[in-house]
C-alpha cells in the first residue's frame, strides 16, 4: 500500500496505492471537495486539470445531503461524482469542533442538531464507518473528537482517550463492513488519527496506543484550530518518531504553503486545506512570487497572467486585469478562476517537493520557498 522511496532528513518521498486511481506520489496535497464538489464551480474533470490526485469529501455533509444510501444506491461516490482518482473521506470528527453549540458529546459518540434543518443526528464511530463504507471511499478516517486549542489538560486527556476507544470500535465496524459481499469498496482503507490539543505527553501516548492498531496510516488531527504555527510544529515533532515509518502519514487540515513544506520537512506525506479554494473566492491568489490579492487597483489594466511561471489553464488564458474585472463584476466565473489557479499551484507545489527529494534538494527548497511563499507581490 505505501512504499517508502527515499528520505532527507525527516523529509520522505513515496508512493501509495489503493483501490482507485493507480500510484499516487507522495508528499500529496489532497483537494478538498467537502461535498462532492470543489467550492467555486469546479467539477472533478476540472481536478484532473490541475494535477489533482486525491479528493477529500466529508462524511457528515453528504450523511446530511444527498444521504450515503442514496450515494450508496448511485454506485458510490466516484461514479456519483464523476471522479476515478482515489477519494478520502474525513469521518465527521472535525465537525465534533466545528460544531460545537450544536452537538452533545457521549462515549456511545456525538448527538447533532442539524446545521441544515436542526433535526436530530446521532453519529459514533460505528455509524461513521457505516456511513463511509457506503459512500465507498479509498481511504476512511476513523472517528475522533477535535478539541479547541487552548485546552484544559485534563478535557484533553479524557478525550484522546475516549478517541482511542473509538477507534476501537471503528476498526472492528470496518473489518466487518469490509467483508461483506454487497460493499461497495471492499478494498477501503482505515486511517487512525492522533489527538491530545497542545500537550506532548498526551500526543505520544495516544500515537503509541494507536499505532498498535495497526491502522493502514495514520493522521495528526487537531492542530491548525488556533495554536501558533510553532506549538504546531513542535507536536508534529514530538508525535513523528512514534508513528509507524512503512505507514503513510496525514496532517489534517493543513495548511499555507509554507506549513506545508515545513510538515514534509518533519515527516508528513499527506495534506489537506480548504485554503486554496476559500482565499481564491475571495481575490486572493497563490504564486511562486508570493501571494496576489487580484481586487488591488494597481491590476486594473495589468495584461499580464496571475504569474508567468504558472502553466496553469487561467494563467495560460486571462490577464489579471480580466480577473479584476470579473470579481468587481461580481460574476461567478471569477471564483471558478480563480479557484482553478490555486488547486493547480498547490498541487504543483507537491510536485516540486517531490521533484526536490527525488534530486537530494529538499533542504535548498524549503530554504527558498518556505518563507517566500508567505509574502504578498
Amino acid at each position: 500500500m505505501f512504499t517508502l522511496l527515499k528520505t532527507e532528513g525527516h523529509a520522505r518521498r513515496g508512493q501509495f496505492t489503493c483501490a482507485h486511481g493507480g500510484i499516487v506520489q507522495t508528499p500529496v496535497f489532497m483537494n478538498v471537495g467537502t461535498q462532492a464538489a470543489i467550492k467555486g464551480g469546479v467539477s472533478a474533470y476540472d481536478l484532473r486539470e490541475t494535477g489533482c490526485q486525491i479528493e477529500l469529501s466529508n462524511t457528515y455533509h453528504l450523511h446530511l445531503r444527498p444521504g450515503d444510501e442514496l450515494v450508496r444506491k448511485m454506485g458510490g461516490l466516484h461514479r456519483f461524482m464523476g471522479w476515478e482518482g482515489p477519494i478520502l473521506t474525513d469521518s465527521g470528527g472535525f465537525q465534533v469542533f466545528s460544531l460545537a453549540s450544536l452537538r452533545r458529546i457521549k462515549e456511545e459518540g456525538v448527538y447533532f442538531s442539524s446545521h441544515i434543518d436542526g433535526r436530530k443526528i446521532f453519529m459514533g464511530p460505528e455509524e461513521s464507518m457505516r456511513i463511509q463504507s457506503n459512500l465507498g471511499s479509498d481511504i476512511a478516517m476513523a472517528f475522533d473528537e477535535c478539541v479547541e486549542n487552548p485546552a484544559a489538560y485534563d478535557y484533553a486527556k479524557a478525550s484522546c482517550e475516549r478517541t482511542f476507544r473509538w477507534l476501537e470500535r471503528c476498526k472492528t465496524e470496518h473489518d466487518r463492513l469490509n467483508s461483506l459481499p454487497e460493499t461497495v469498496n471492499p478494498g477501503q482503507l482505515l486511517f487512525g488519527i492522533n489527538q491530545g490539543a497542545t500537550f506532548p505527553d498526551l500526543r505520544v501516548w495516544h500515537m503509541k496506543e494507536i499505532a498498535k492498531l495497526d491502522c493502514d496510516g495514520f493522521a495528526i488531527g487537531g492542530l491548525a484550530v488556533g495554536e501558533p504555527t510553532q506549538v504546531m510544529y513542535d507536536i508534529i515533532e514530538a508525535v513523528e518518531p512514534w508513528m509507524p515509518k512503512d505507514k503513510p502519514r496525514y496532517l489534517m487540515g493543513v495548511g499555507t504553503p509554507s506549513n506545508i513544506i515545513e510538515g514534509v520537512a518533519r515527516g508528513v506525506d499527506f495534506f489537506d486545506c480548504v485554503m486554496p479554494s476559500r482565499n481564491g473566492r475571495h481575490g486572493k491568489l497563490f504564486t511562486w512570487e508570493g501571494t496576489v490579492n487580484i481586487l488591488n487597483a494597481k491590476y486594473a489594466m495589468d495584461d499580464r497572467p496571475i504569474s508567468e511561471s504558472c502553466q496553469c489553464p487561467v494563467c495560460k488564458r486571462f490577464s489579471r486585469a480580466y480577473l479584476r474585472h470579473l470579481f468587481k463584476a461580481e460574476e461567478t466565473l471569477a471564483l471558478r478562476l480563480a479557484v482553478l489557479h490555486n488547486l493547480y499551484f498547490y498541487n504543483e507545489l507537491t510536485a516540486k517537493i517531490r521533484e526536490a527529494l527525488d534530486e537530494g534538494r529538499f533542504a535548498a527548497f524549503r530554504s527558498e520557498y518556505s518563507e517566500k511563499l508567505a509574502e504578498r507581490v
